[in-house]
């Protein structure tokens, strides 16, 4: 899928020159609420579809899509959560934004749903311990006590904190949706403290020297360096974090809803993946033949007893 040369020598000019659409496809994406994240994947794909097909939008056919998914497959090894991304990408490009219907039948695998990776408590701890004490430990318990997604926890502003309360407001959440998290007593604790003796104030609460919100991949860097200073073995993301915070408030016997509502999800079937993870839950059950055994002997204990 690289660019290729004219046949006078010359390079091809961008997908993003020759088709003009293309220039237009990110306003129709940020009217229609998608996030930065995924505005920026659905571009690539597109810019990537048509340096493949080497061909005007209104001449696009069916095959033309069909051959492109083939190749991420096949030469590029693309898994099918990248095909089906890449699907939707191009999806909405021809139906909801040029309104053609091409690729109303075009299937590819779904996405294997794999259990999520969750941190335990004492793994948690030595995180937080190889954090000093300050923003970056904030943000850590932040995203682990709250469950937020990083894209939310770095667009977090002090009047979305209601800490008298014991909450606070995400605003525009996956799929534009605000919700209430509830707020930990110690974060609260740390947080007012650390807000007071800021140096530069900033609308933002977790912010850079300039005042500017720190941005999701210096959130990302720095759970990663913290996870390594604690020797933690696992690929610990602030995605974890959030896996961690609903895996162990299921295991603490939290309603299900609660944590749907806490998460932002829409459908409670993406929650219901946690239930699959609260092994300690699981490991809490008798079996019925133990049960049945159980039984047995304290009526033969009753008997010994009486006689």
């Amino acid at each position: 899928m690289q660019e290729t040369e004219a046949p006078n020598g010359s390079a091809e000019k961008p997908a993003s020159e020759r088709i003009p659409e293309l220039k237009k496809f990110k306003q129709e994406l940020l009217v229609a609420g998608y996030s930065a994240q995924t505005i920026k994947m659905y571009e690539t794909y597109a810019r990537l579809f048509f340096e493949f097909a080497k061909k005007p939008a209104e001449q696009v056919e069916r095959g033309d899509i069909i051959s492109f998914i083939a190749e991420m497959k096949e030469k590029h090894n693309a898994s099918n959560a990248t095909m089906a991304l890449a699907l939707s990408a191009l999806k909405f490009f021809f139906h909801t934004f040029l309104h053609r219907k091409i690729i109303e039948d075009i299937k590819v695998p779904k996405k294997a749903k794999k259990l999520p990776v969750v941190l335990t408590k004492e793994e948690l701890k030595a995180l937080f311990k190889a954090t000093k004490h300050g923003r970056n430990r904030l943000i850590l318990e932040f995203l682990y006590s709250t469950g937020c997604r990083v894209s939310e926890a770095s667009k977090l502003k002090v009047d979305d904190l209601e800490l008298e309360e014991g909450i606070a407001r995400v605003k525009g959440g996956k799929g534009n949706k605000d919700r209430i998290i509830v707020l930990s007593k110690q974060w609260i604790s740390e947080i007012k403290r650390y807000l007071k003796k800021k140096k530069k104030k900033s609308e933002f609460v977790f912010s850079k020297k300039n005042a500017k919100p720190i941005s999701s991949d210096s959130i990302q860097r720095i759970v990663k360096e913290a996870a390594e200073k604690a020797g933690i073995t696992k690929d610990v993301t602030p995605h974890k974090l959030r896996h961690s915070f609903a895996t162990h408030l299921l295991e603490s016997g939290e309603n299900i809803r609660k944590i749907q509502e806490l998460l932002g999800h829409s459908n409670l079937s993406t929650t219901q993946i946690y239930t699959q993870v609260t092994t300690a839950e699981l490991k809490k059950v008798t079996s019925p033949l133990d049960a049945m055994g159980k039984k047995h002997a304290i009526k033969n204990a009753s008997t010994e007893q009486q006689s």
